[in-house]
C-alpha cells in the first residue's frame, strides 16, 4: 500500500466555475491527482477507470490523502481521505506492460 498527499490550491482557475461562492474541487481534478499517484507510485499507468464512488466533497486548500492497494489482476483500489473522512473511492486497470 502507498499514500501520497495531495490539495489543489484556491487559486486555481478551474475553481472560479466550480462552484461560484462555494468552491469545489472537480472530481476529474481529484481522478487525475488518484492517476498521478498511481504512476508516481510505480504501478504503471491507467487504462481504464473500472469504478468509482464520489462521497463527499473536497475543497480548495483542504489536504487529501490518497492510498492504494494493489488487488491483483492488473488492478489498482484507491480510497481519497479528506479530514479523516472517506471522499472517493474506486479502482482502475492498468495498462499492460
Amino acid at each position: 500500500m502507498s499514500m501520497v498527499r495531495y490539495s489543489m490550491p484556491a487559486a486555481h482557475p478551474c475553481l472560479a466555475g466550480h462552484f461560484p461562492g462555494r468552491p469545489l474541487v472537480p472530481g476529474v481534478v481529484l481522478l487525475d491527482a488518484v492517476f498521478s499517484a498511481i504512476t508516481a507510485a510505480g504501478h504503471g499507468t491507467v487504462a481504464r477507470l473500472r469504478h468509482a464512488k464520489f462521497v463527499a466533497p473536497v475543497g480548495p486548500e483542504q489536504p487529501v490523502e490518497i492510498s492504494l492497494t494493489d488487488p491483483g489482476a492488473g488492478r489498482i483500489a484507491f480510497r481519497c481521505l479528506c479530514a479523516g473522512a472517506l471522499a472517493l473511492s474506486g479502482e482502475v486497470e492498468l495498462a499492460s506492460p
